[in-house]
């Protein structure tokens, strides 16, 4: 048979992950680095080179 009583402690609840959870992930701050570096080397040949 199933056990069907309920436990005294209630469900544990996850906290909400929001931005910040999110940027600390070091894949994401690997990318958004690499696209960071990129835009400004794009820039800084437009601006100095062209």
């Amino acid at each position: 048979m199933l056990d069907t009583t309920q436990s005294d402690a209630p469900p544990e609840q996850d906290e909400p992950r929001g931005c910040l959870f999110a940027l600390s992930q070091p894949p994401l701050m690997i990318f958004l680095a690499v696209i960071g570096c990129l835009l400004l080397m794009a820039s800084l040949h437009d601006l100095l080179l062209l």
